[in-house]
């Protein structure tokens, strides 16, 4: 038995969901209750990760190039549009592979030579 999906309307940067259309929404998706309930919790976890990002980021004796919170936050936001472009309407899926945010965010410099512990004078 397949569920009926119904128009939302996402805001990425509000962190919203919403049945109508404004100007605050990036994205309409398709989704039935189960998709409805996993996007919002991919939307709470990131806010999670964010504020957890910003309560880290003026610790002054850790070095943020040592830390998992970036990367962290990186992964859930990497969830989350690709759960956007799965239920995105074309016009949606479009927006989202013109923008390249799906392979800019899988592809982060995090583990580039030069960024790491050893590759940086920096970083010592």
């Amino acid at each position: 038995m397949e569920h009926e999906k119904q128009t939302y309307y996402v805001s990425v940067a509000h962190r919203l969901i919403q049945e109508s259309p404004n100007d605050s929404a990036e994205f309409e998706v398709l989704l039935d209750e189960e998709e409805l309930s996993l996007l919002q919790d991919k939307l709470n976890a990131l806010t999670a990760e964010d504020d957890y990002t910003f309560r880290r980021a003026p610790v002054p004796y850790k070095s943020a190039d040592h830390d998992a919170a970036p990367e962290q936050f990186n992964k859930q936001l990497s969830e989350l549009y690709v759960l956007l472009y799965r239920s995105g309407t074309a016009r949606t899926r479009t927006m989202l592979m013109e923008s390249g945010i799906l392979s800019r965010l899988g592809n982060t410099d995090y583990h580039h030579p030069g960024y790491g512990e050893h590759g940086s004078p920096l970083n010592k």
